[in-house]
């Protein structure tokens, strides 16, 4: 499997949830399908059939994040000393469509948070800010139409 780019921030977010879904969640999981067994008649339990569940989602997660860090190429943008834009970059554009300026910072695919500034490296504006410099007009098909940019800075760490 092919390594994918995350950010210190995307590794430690990643670990502590599964610290979280391992110690706190499994437990409190095992603890209510061994109450909800001590009901009986496991057929027609439907607090056992919703903590069965509940496991089943959680053990899924954990398997999903563990594969993720395994896979993944951790990148500290504190590091990189480049004046184009690649992945773990700060860029602050113009937006020509609202007449001002916004911030993005190119993030892996679970760190993405539109609302934090926070745009996937896969996302349409992000792949056309790539290798693009200062002072560059970036054009990107975004699913709300075509937007144009004018890149003003562009900062890591």
């Amino acid at each position: 499997m092919d390594k994918f780019p995350i950010t210190i921030n995307g590794e430690k977010k990643l670990r502590e949830e599964l610290d979280n879904l391992m110690n706190i969640e499994r437990p409190k999981i095992i603890d209510a399908i061994a109450t909800a067994r001590e009901h009986g008649d496991l057929k027609e339990n439907a607090e056992y059939h919703a903590a069965r569940e509940q496991q089943g989602f959680v053990e899924g997660r954990i398997k999903d994040i563990k594969l993720k860090l395994s896979n993944a190429e951790i990148v500290d943008p504190k590091k990189i000393n480049s004046n184009k834009v690649v992945f773990s970059a700060q860029v602050e554009l113009f937006d020509f469509e609202k007449d001002s300026a916004i911030t993005y910072t190119i993030v892996g695919d679970d760190e993405a948070d539109i609302k934090s500034g926070l745009i996937s490296i896969n996302s349409p504006i992000a792949r056309a800010l790539i290798g693009k410099e200062k002072g560059d007009i970036v054009s990107a098909e975004t699913p709300s139409g075509q937007k144009e940019f004018e890149i003003l800075k562009i900062l890591y760490g």
